[in-house]
Parts: structure tokens; C-alpha cells; sequence
């Protein structure tokens, strides 16, 4: 694999080939088979042409996997308790919803936003696979859900560790199934993330957008929620001494963002996932060959091959703190230093309280 190059997020010159700031239109995804299919990343505006599939936004009511959810939105129609012999009507209907949505994937009459982001198949889908992680595996436990506001813009700053980014998939599927508006929560990547294969499919997919300013303000402005872990690379790759110890949050490139889309930033404390993946060691000159920013040695890996990249089934807790408003400061606020220093620090300082609250309250690592 080649170097990569991670982007800081507090970096705020636009990078090449950017939108010029308008919008670019929702992508069209072709028919499977059809001609010019490209990967997952962001469409330079032109679409499939003509002959493409038309673009049907649908959701089904139902999912087509076992253990999916259905949309908080959708009702049961009439029909639903109705001339049905006992459950078999439900079966039917899973049936069906399950084959229509197939249908859709095959002709291609879904659509995914200018990043890539696929709405349908995220919740239908990948959601379903990350649910039982989450629900039986590490038994996620969220607090303060409620400041996360239901609708609008906010800009969601988490720690980050693990020695993968699991910390991430589970704040979003906590955001997704425990905020009462159902939001989804669109995560900033490294560019290490959309370089590798299917890795990049799946992110993009999922909603996931490279970690600059310049895509984190546009949706913000269009009233999405977006994640950060400022930490990068220094937090999930940091050793098991240092568990639970932020580290910098870099010059505060997230706290301008979220001043120039007005939203409020909030705080999200994460424990458990430094647990997971006890880094002992990290083989640098592996790494450096590999072209990754740490190659880790925990007590399970490489020693025990693929049986030593299970994760630990240690008991997590998210909190999400209570929101810092962002819309009295003025136009010119980004331009002053101090200003961001001070709001990034008490940023950092609210995480690190509540871990250190968190983990007090804490019985065990694993129950």
C-alpha cells in the first residue's frame, strides 16, 4: 500500500478540485451493467446520461433483513392487520420488501448524495450488521442522547482509540437507533480511509467523508450531524498507558467549522473502546513498509494470527455532553487565535472530565 497522506481537519485551505461552493447534484447510480460505473467517491456532476436508470428515493417500511429496523417515519399501512391468517401476512410482506428492495440495488433506482452516501442501504443494511456489535457484543449504554438536537446542524467531537476505529461505527449506530428523530451521523475520515479497497466503498456508503473543512462545513450547512475525533492517528494509535489521556486536538480547525456553519459543537465521551485492542507495541519499520501510521502489538496480535484481531467484548458507555452554542460569536470570530484556543480547550476539558467521571462510575472493564 502507498504512503498516505492524512489531511489535518483543522486544515482550511480548500483542496484541489473542490465545489468552487455550490452544491454538487445528488449522483444517479447506474443499472448494474451499465457502462462508466466509477467508485464511491464524489461525482464531478455529470450523471449516468439518459439511458440510465430512473432515480426513485424509496424506503421500505419493512426491512429486508432479519433484525433491521424500519424507519421511525413509517407507519404500518392499512393493509398491514388485514386479511392476514395469522403471521403469515407478516412473511409475505417481509418477503416482498426484501425482493423490491433487491430489485432496486439490481436496476439501480436508488440514490446516493454528492459524497457518496447511500441512505437506504446504510439503514437496511449495514446497520443490520452492526447491530449485534453493538447491542450484544459490547453493550453500548448512551447517555445525554437529548443534546444532540433533533433537527438542524451539529458538529459531534468524540475521543478516539482502540487501535481501530470501531469507536466510531458505534457512535454512529448510538445516534442512528437512540436519538428519538432517528438522525444519522456523518463521521469525517483520515484519507487512509478512502484509499483502501472496499474499505472505501463502505465508507462512502455509510456516509462517511474525508476529514477537511471544506466538506464538514457543507454539511453542516445543510443540517447534518457530523462527527469528529480530532485525535486522528495520535489517539487510536496511542499506547495502553496512555488509555483515556487526550491528546492534542490540533489547532482547532473543527471549532471553526462549526463557527462558520453556526452549529452547536458537542461533546461525546467514549469508554471502553481503549480496551478492545491493548496496544503493548508498535513495529514502526512494519509499518513504514506497509505505508500505515502504526503497525500494533497487542497481547493477542500478531501472535495468535486472525484469532488475535478479535476484539475484547469489554462494556462501553457513550455520553454525549451538553451542547456549546456557537451562534452569539461574531463573523469574525474564526479570525481570532485565542478565541479558538479557549473553545477548543474547553472542548477537550469537557471530554476528559467526563472520562474520568465515566470511568469512576465504571464496575468493570467488561461488565
Amino acid at each position: 500500500m502507498a504512503d498516505a497522506k492524512v489531511i489535518p481537519f483543522d486544515d482550511d485551505r480548500a483542496r484541489g478540485g473542490g465545489s468552487g461552493g455550490g452544491q454538487r447534484p445528488a449522483r444517479r447510480r447506474p443499472a448494474a451493467g451499465t457502462p462508466g460505473t466509477g467508485g464511491a467517491a464524489a461525482p464531478s456532476g455529470a450523471d449516468g446520461g439518459e439511458g440510465g436508470p430512473r432515480v426513485v428515493r424509496q424506503s421500505p417500511v419493512v426491512s429486508p433483513l432479519p433484525g433491521a429496523r424500519a424507519p421511525r417515519e413509517a407507519a404500518p399501512g392499512p393493509a398491514d392487520g388485514a386479511g392476514r391468517g395469522g403471521g403469515g401476512g407478516s412473511l409475505d410482506r417481509r418477503i416482498a420488501d426484501g425482493l423490491a428492495f433487491l430489485r432496486r440495488r439490481i436496476t439501480g433506482e436508488y440514490e446516493v448524495d454528492e459524497f457518496g452516501y447511500d441512505e437506504e442501504l446504510t439503514d437496511q443494511v449495514l446497520m443490520t450488521l452492526l447491530r449485534p456489535l453493538y447491542e450484544k457484543y459490547f453493550r453500548v449504554e448512551v447517555k445525554g442522547i437529548e443534546n444532540i438536537p433533533s433537527e438542524g446542524g451539529a458538529l459531534v467531537v468524540a475521543n478516539h482509540s482502540g487501535t481501530l476505529p470501531l469507536d466510531g461505527l458505534m457512535m454512529q449506530v448510538a445516534v442512528h437507533d437512540q436519538h428519538p428523530a432517528g438522525r444519522h451521523l456523518r463521521l469525517l475520515a483520515a484519507d487512509l480511509v478512502f484509499v483502501l479497497p472496499v474499505v472505501n466503498e463502505l465508507a462512502r456508503k455509510a456516509g462517511h467523508t474525508l476529514a477537511c473543512a471544506e466538506d464538514a462545513e457543507r454539511l453542516l450547512q445543510r443540517g447534518e450531524v457530523v462527527g469528529v475525533m480530532p485525535e486522528g492517528f495520535k489517539g487510536i494509535g496511542k499506547p495502553f498507558s496512555d488509555r483515556y489521556k487526550l491528546q492534542r486536538f490540533g489547532r482547532g480547525g473543527f471549532v471553526s467549522t462549526a463557527l462558520r456553519a453556526g452549529v452547536p459543537i458537542v461533546p461525546c465521551s467514549i469508554v471502553g473502546a481503549e480496551e478492545i485492542y491493548p496496544m503493548i507495541g508498535n513495529a514502526k519499520t512494519l509499518a513504514r513498509l506497509l505505508g500505515i501510521p502504526y503497525f500494533p502489538v497487542t497481547p493477542t496480535f500478531p501472535w495468535l494470527g486472525p484469532l488475535g484481531a478479535v476484539p475484547l467484548p469489554t462494556k462501553w458507555t457513550i455520553q454525549f455532553g451538553e451542547p456549546i452554542e456557537t451562534k452569539g460569536f461574531s463573523a469574525d470570530a474564526v479570525d481570532d487565535p485565542m478565541l479558538m484556543f479557549n473553545l477548543t480547550d474547553q472542548v477537550r476539558e469537557q471530554i476528559q472530565h467526563t472520562l474520568y467521571k465515566l470511568l469512576v462510575q465504571r464496575r468493570s472493564v467488561f461488565f
